[in-house]
């Protein structure tokens, strides 16, 4: 039954990618009435929070925005840095949240900046530990479940990103609200576009968790 939940998720998780990208381009076209680009409105929102050494830059790629917390960089994607809209106010917004999580000491933004390093290990070879253990499984057991702690390491790295996410939305809105940034039509719109953006958190943690435990009922069938 995994293997089809883990489908059914896949499935879910086409859909929820493509809601992102069709709001996030009809947002696109709203223009927000302050007339600040996406790069002023995260200038803007760091310096409100008295946050002077965070960089705000531009990278190559569509929906790749998101906050460096080792080099203190908000990174905005090309059409997000340079654009006066809804959906570029709303992105920008949100990273900035994360660097204003940053400020403050957000515990479970500490804690994933923490597993970032033991994560990007364990995404890179628990799948392979988890194929050779399943081969060598009579015989030398230990070596798949340390796979599987190494891919749970995953999914709760997974879980950990939810609350990080959700917060830092939070305080996009509030502050997009407070500074009179967006009106009331153009914050609404903003939430949704943030709300479909944090949906694919949660699909990735319900995927990680899927793919867990069928992995676990592959090494107690064997």
């Amino acid at each position: 039954m995994s293997w089809i939940l883990i489908i059914v998720i896949g499935v879910v998780g086409m859909l929820v990618q493509w809601k992102l990208k069709s709001v996030f381009a009809k947002y696109s076209k709203v223009l927000s009435p302050g007339g600040l680009t996406g790069a002023q409105i995260a200038q803007k929102m760091l310096n409100d929070n008295g946050i002077y050494d965070v960089n705000v830059t531009s990278i190559q790629g569509q929906l790749t925005d998101h906050y460096n917390p080792a080099k203190k960089t908000v990174n905005l994607s090309e059409e997000v840095y340079r654009m006066n809209s809804v959906a570029a106010a709303a992105v920008a917004a949100h990273e900035c949240g994360h660097a204003v999580q940053h400020k403050v000491g957000y515990a479970p933004l500490k804690l994933r900046s923490a597993l970032v390093p033991a994560v990007n290990i364990s995404s890179k070879l628990s799948m392979i530990v988890i194929i050779i253990g399943l081969f060598i499984i009579n015989i030398f057991p230990a070596l798949f479940w340390v796979g599987i702690a190494m891919f749970a390491m995953v999914f709760l790295f997974s879980l950990i990103t939810l609350p990080v996410e959700f917060n830092a939305s939070r305080r996009a809105l509030a502050w997009l609200q407070s500074s009179n940034s967006l009106g009331e039509a153009e914050l609404s719109q903003a939430k949704e576009a943030l709300r479909w953006a944090a949906s694919t958190y949660v699909v990735a943690a319900l995927s990680s968790l899927a793919s867990l435990l069928y992995y676990i009922s592959l090494g107690n069938r064997r």
